[in-house]
């Protein structure tokens, strides 16, 4: 697994103390990246992670969830790096 080279995005001209933040977390963010960075199926996604594809459909529907609301909403997102 890879750990992301930037870990913070916000909407542009508004201060990072005036939003709200919402975390991403590694996993969701690997999922993200091996699904739609990488275009790989979810089988082989899941894999990659060495999870199950049902596990993979959670953290990619958890992680969605997330990045629209912070769309939608106006929120930051902060990737937690992996420990």
């Amino acid at each position: 697994m890879l750990d992301p080279k930037i870990t913070f995005y916000k909407p542009q001209g508004i201060k990072l103390n005036s939003l709200k933040i919402i975390e991403l977390t590694h996993e969701e963010w690997e999922a993200l990246r091996l699904k739609h960075s990488k275009g790989l199926d979810q089988i082989v996604s899941a894999n990659e992670m060495g999870t199950s594809q049902s596990t993979l459909q959670r953290i990619l529907s958890s992680a969605h969830k997330k990045i629209g609301q912070a769309i939608i909403e106006g929120f930051a997102i902060r990737i937690i790096k992996r420990e």
